[in-house]
């Protein structure tokens, strides 16, 4: 199975709660604003590595940054989000590096673990609020797209489906009553 159908997969199995889920089950196939081409600059990979690494930071298994999610953000965002999308994204990264700066009085690279832990707890607070009270024609918060394709490069990716969830890589049958036990990690797809 290639990544794009695991993504399509997931999509569908999640039904349709990562935001854009239909752009995954229709393809990727949207156009890249000019904007967005920066976002593969290896100094922008490299940050949105640290952005994800304080989303899924690493503990018993390899955190986002190890597991490539930086080089994976820029290829969601040109391949599956509409321009509009596009360019929220965009105008979002320097918003946080813009909060960073008039919160702590650095860049957010710069920050220790807990103060980016609690930046990104106040933005997520504020995207949370954005996408609750957000009207259909208005556009998602850019913090929420990116813990998105946070999560979902993350779980798609050979460490997190191996390493964060239990793995088999040829299954037996179906058992719908498998016992569990508090605490196990959840079955990767």
């Amino acid at each position: 199975m290639n990544r794009r159908d695991a993504i399509a997969r997931v999509a569908w199995v999640m039904g349709g709660t990562v935001i854009g889920a239909n752009l995954f089950l229709t393809g990727c196939t949207r156009k890249a604003t000019k904007n967005v081409e920066s976002l593969f600059e290896p100094d922008i990979i490299d940050f949105l590595g640290d952005v994800a690494d304080t989303i899924l930071p690493p503990t018993s298994s390899p955190g986002a940054k190890e597991a490539g999610v930086g080089g994976f953000i820029p290829v969601m965002v040109r391949d599956c989000y509409p321009p509009e999308d596009q360019k929220v994204f965009v105008e979002g990264l320097g918003k946080l590096e813009d909060a960073a700066k008039a919160k702590f009085h650095r860049a957010f690279r710069k920050l220790e673990a807990d103060e980016r832990t609690e930046l990104l707890t106040e933005i997520d607070k504020e995207a949370r609020e954005h996408q609750q009270n957000k009207k259909k024609a208005d556009l998602n918060h850019y913090f929420f797209m990116l813990k998105q394709i946070t999560l979902l490069g993350y779980f798609t990716s050979e460490l997190g489906a191996t390493r964060a969830l239990r793995y088999v890589p040829v299954p037996g049958k179906y058992i719908g009553d498998y016992p569990y036990k508090k605490g196990d990690k959840a079955w990767a797809i």
